[in-house]
């Protein structure tokens, strides 16, 4: 027995028909495409690999500039309290 139950014998049979409808042509190009779609798989993942160091440094510098408008949020809250009593200071001595 041979995959799945098919003998090696049906195996070769199905081949053999496989190459008389396509061609040898066509095959080599279908296995030249599907060899070069691994090989970018491949690639791909091991960037992905290598991304994901690359992506905690990213993240560390995301969280650093969402404090910074944080601050800056304080700082013009900060001021806008400074003007409010400025202006009833005013109006006090008014």
């Amino acid at each position: 027995m041979g995959i799945g139950g098919i003998s090696v014998g049906s195996l070769l049979v199905i081949l053999l028909i496989v190459l008389l409808l396509f061609g040898t042509k066509k095959l080599r190009n279908v296995g030249t495409d599907l060899g070069g779609a691994i090989k970018g798989f491949r690639s791909a993942m091991k960037d992905g690999e290598q991304g994901g160091a690359k992506g905690d440094e990213a993240e560390a510098e995301a969280e650093a500039e969402d404090k910074e408008p944080a601050q800056l949020q304080e700082t013009a809250e900060g001021e806008s309290g400074k003007k409010e009593q400025a202006q009833k200071a005013r109006e006090h001595s008014s």
